[in-house]
């Protein structure tokens, strides 16, 4: 790719990145459609406020950004909220060797790791609190599980037998389960 076409593409993704940020913050101060609403035409995506195009999204993205692969989320998580976008060309993605990705996907491949992947995001953070769960026998499954996720980069343990989704993970794994519900 030439450096003037990445130069135009980063141009283009960030000012997507402004304009989600500017239409996260319209959305968050708008009244939104009752818990539980969805979007008809995309199934599962909030409109813009003050938009009746249901495609929003992607309709902006593929004018600022064609051909362009993004996930981004606005949400709040008890440390806090979280902004967080990502975008790649699908070109690039297809060119790629996909074969480093078996590593992070498996290590979301058993329900014990999904299910504690996701109590932790819920607020359990001690290895005490997890052990309450019921996916898991012993401590050693909590270890073992544990390990999995923190080796493939799904959490953190910023301090011993405390962890944590960090920010960066959040929303790629809501996507994530977004992507196998659907």
């Amino acid at each position: 790719m030439e450096s003037d076409e990445q130069s135009t593409i980063e141009r283009r993704l960030a000012d997507l990145e402004h304009e989600v940020a500017r239409l996260s913050a319209l959305a968050a101060h708008s009244a939104g459609p009752a818990d539980g609403a969805e979007s008809e035409a995309t199934d599962a995506a909030p409109e813009a406020a003050g938009s009746d195009d249901p495609l929003w999204f992607v309709n902006e993205l593929g004018r600022r950004a064609p051909g362009a692969v993004m996930m981004a989320g606005a949400v709040e998580t008890q440390a806090g909220p979280v902004r967080w976008q990502y975008g790649l060309h699908a070109e690039g993605l297809l060119a790629n060797d996909w074969s480093d990705l078996a590593r992070p996907l498996e290590a979301l491949g058993h329900p014990a790791r999904l299910e504690l992947v996701r109590q932790i995001m819920r607020g359990a953070h001690t290895t005490a609190e997890l052990l309450q769960l019921e996916h898991l026998a012993s401590s050693g499954q909590l270890y073992h599980h544990l390990r999995q996720l923190v080796s493939a980069g799904w959490l953190v343990s910023p301090r011993r037998g405390y962890y944590e989704v960090p920010a960066a993970r959040v929303v790629p794994l809501l996507v994530l389960t977004m992507i196998a519900s659907s």
